[in-house]
């Protein structure tokens, strides 16, 4: 069996680790910590964009290979972390009534999206046109996910908490070294870092900060994920967060006062009761234009693969993603044409001109 080094331990680098792991091979991960957007995530898990109503790429092969995964690692590691939980869509007029209606006939849809309308009992929400509810929905709390995973791999001695040295990588025929690892290959998950990664910085990894807040509303009392213009998460105690925010200008992982205001905007909208802010986050999501993941292998560098690019369904697609760079790592099956980062081959090309 191979042994393979992973950098970063987002969902991506644990989806990775842990299929490799099933498949008997060892493993050593790197992460320095640096990179937050697992951690701050939202969680949901929904094959449904609720803003075009439409299924999301591949949307029910990922729900398919996502939910059992997560059940198998909960039992594995002893921990709940899936939540299974209604989410709402608000209706703001008779017309998005309609359409959702109209979604709901479609192939492929309409076993998630439920047509008995929902009224609105909630005194302390604006929702006259009531709510859609989309099935089979649920939320992974990804910092708890993350943190008992991590946990897990130092047991195992398979997890490095400090930041990889690309400097002191050693390329060979048979493999790669590293601090005295000599491994298969080396995986490189480092979610937005990648863009200072020397190998694979020519491919197109946006930034779109997220932000959250988290919110004290006693006067609530709501049990289910809405979605507005915005979304409601309660996550207990009279606590809920909302959010989120998309800016794909910003690269600072801090908390902004314009982030704030926006998220402050969009509940005042639909809230009607108190609330008061009792905490903010913010990350920096790995995004590309298309909208697919980037997974595969380096073009000249056998040994050196990259899984990222997962954006604000990381739950969702990291599963199948990193079934996928391990069927390519271990048997040389193709990666799916939609998110293989052969599509941008040409980019490369073009970096290596410039070189």
């Amino acid at each position: 069996m191979g042994h393979y080094i992973i950098v970063g331990s987002g969902l991506s680098g644990l989806a990775t680790a842990e299929t490799l792991l099933g498949e008997g091979h060892q493993i050593t991960v790197f992460d320095d910590g640096s990179q937050k957007a697992s951690m701050v995530a939202g969680g949901l898990y929904n094959p449904v964009v609720l803003k075009r109503l439409n299924l999301t790429w591949e949307g029910k092969r990922l729900m398919n290979l996502a939910l059992p995964f997560y059940r198998a690692l909960e039992k594995k590691l002893g921990v709940d972390f899936d939540e299974k939980i209604s989410i709402l869509r608000l209706f703001a007029s008779v017309e998005e009534q309609n359409k959702w209606f109209e979604a709901a006939d479609q192939p492929g849809l309409s076993e998630y999206l439920s047509t008995p309308l929902i009224a609105n009992t909630n005194e302390a929400i604006h929702a006259p046109y009531g709510y859609g509810e989309v099935l089979h929905t649920g939320r992974i709390h990804t910092a708890t996910l993350l943190s008992a995973y991590r946990e897990y791999l130092e047991g195992i001695g398979s997890l490095q908490r400090k930041a990889f040295c690309f400097s002191d990588l050693r390329i060979e025929e048979d493999g790669v070294r590293y601090e005295g690892l000599h491994a298969g290959g080396v995986i490189f998950s480092e979610g937005f870092g990648m863009r200072s990664n020397p190998y694979f910085n020519y491919l197109p990894l946006e930034g779109n900060k997220g932000e959250l807040l988290e919110i004290y509303a006693p006067d609530l009392k709501e049990s289910r994920v809405i979605k507005a213009g915005i979304f409601i998460i309660p996550t207990g105690n009279d606590h809920y967060l909302a959010g989120a925010t998309y800016d794909r200008n910003a690269e600072d992982p801090e908390p902004s006062a314009q982030a704030r205001a926006t998220l402050l905007k969009g509940l005042h909208k639909f809230i009607q009761c108190d609330f008061e802010i009792t905490r903010q986050w913010a990350g920096i999501r790995p995004t590309v234009a298309d909208r697919r993941p980037l997974v595969g292998v380096h073009p000249e560098h056998s040994t050196l693969f990259v899984i990222n690019g997962m954006g604000s369904r990381g739950v969702l697609l990291a599963p199948y993603a990193a079934r996928c760079l391990a069927g390519l790592i271990l048997r040389g099956e193709p990666v799916p044409e939609g998110m293989d980062c052969i599509r941008f081959s040409r980019r490369f090309q073009s970096s290596e001109k410039k070189a």
